[in-house]
Order: C-alpha cells, then sequence, then structure tokens
C-alpha cells in the first residue's frame, strides 16, 4: 500500500442507467408499462433515444427521472423538437455516452458510428426497434433497446438496463416487457 493511503476507501461511482426508445405514446401504448415507471424510479439516469410522440411522456418522465437524457425521433413533432436535440452527449460516472434515434442501416452501423462518434465509449440509438448490443473494432459499444410498447416483428417489448461505473458499463440487461393481461403483445 502507498504511504500515506492507509485507511483510505477507494468510492467507485456507479449509476444506475434505464434505456429505453420508441415509446410511441399515446399511439401504441396509451402509457408505459408498470415496470417500466417502476424501473424509471429506481434509475439513477434514464436515457430515452426518441420517437417519444406526445410531449406529455417527456413532461412526465422528466418529473420522475433523477435525470433525464433525451433525443427526438423521427416521428416527434416540433414541440419536442424544440426541446430536445438530435444528438446528446453526456458523461455518467466516467462513461462518455452518445444518443441518437436513428443510425442507418445495421448493414455499415459499426463502421459509421464509431467514427462520427470516435471520442464517446457508448452510443445509444433507436429508430428500429430491435434490441442491439454490439462493439465497434474502436471499442465503441452500441446499444438498442427495442421498443417497450410496440414489438413490431420482435417477439417481445423491451428495454435495457445498465450500470455505468469508472471501468465502463456493466451489467447490461434486456429487459421483456409482460403485456396487460389478456393481451398477447402491447
Amino acid at each position: 500500500m502507498p504511504i500515506g493511503m492507509e485507511g483510505c476507501v477507494l468510492v467507485v461511482e456507479h449509476q444506475r442507467l434505464l434505456i429505453i426508445s420508441d415509446t410511441h405514446v399515446p399511439k401504441r401504448a396509451r402509457d408505459l408499462p408498470a415496470d417500466l415507471w417502476q424501473a424509471v424510479d429506481a434509475a439513477d439516469v434514464v436515457i430515452h433515444a426518441g420517437d417519444w410522440v406526445d410531449v406529455a411522456l417527456l413532461d412526465a418522465l422528466e418529473t420522475r427521472s433523477a435525470r433525464l437524457v433525451g433525443v427526438y425521433g423521427n416521428n416527434d413533432g416540433p414541440e419536442i423538437r424544440r426541446r430536445l436535440p438530435e444528438v446528446a452527449r453526456v458523461a455518467i460516472a466516467g462513461v462518455r455516452v452518445a444518443v441518437i434515434h436513428d443510425t442507418g442501416p445495421a448493414i455499415g452501423r459499426a463502421e459509421r458510428s464509431a467514427f462520427r462518434f470516435r471520442d464517446d465509449d457508448v452510443l445509444v440509438f433507436g429508430h428500429s426497434h430491435i434490441p442491439w448490443d454490439s462493439t465497434a473494432s474502436t471499442g465503441l459499444r452500441l446499444l438498442n433497446p427495442g421498443s417497450p410498447t410496440d414489438r413490431r416483428r420482435q417477439p417481445h417489448c423491451t428495454y435495457l438496463s445498465a450500470v455505468a461505473t469508472d471501468r465502463g458499463l456493466v451489467n447490461v440487461t434486456l429487459h421483456r416487457v409482460v403485456p396487460p393481461r389478456g393481451r398477447t403483445h402491447w
């Protein structure tokens, strides 16, 4: 142990992340699922990668989130676009996170994103409603949480959670959304 370090405790900062996109409220669902609202309440940071559709959801998430990071999507109108950027960049527990709604086609995504977001550690995106977790050759991690309300051709509605630490993202978990009783999907 280095001199003068006796009795010192190394504190590792960590932040619980909730990552969502393509909520499409109220077009695809009247509201977010109850278990997702519970996850909002438990998160240190909520990241939304666009396609909110209604400004009321943005207002509700701003009220309930400890910290909200969001961008607008292609289905978001002028009021949401006035309040949110196309691209957001934040540092969370030392992890440099970029958020955008659409990264373009899946083919070539990692290379395009690694070039455009070369100063970031993680890129969160949406648009496709397809969950995605990959790493570009540069080390950029690409995450898409899918959609908690509109599964499209996916087997389930989904969202992500993770923990940001000074060592990067850990415990990245894809969560299935359980539809309300009596329904097969949202």
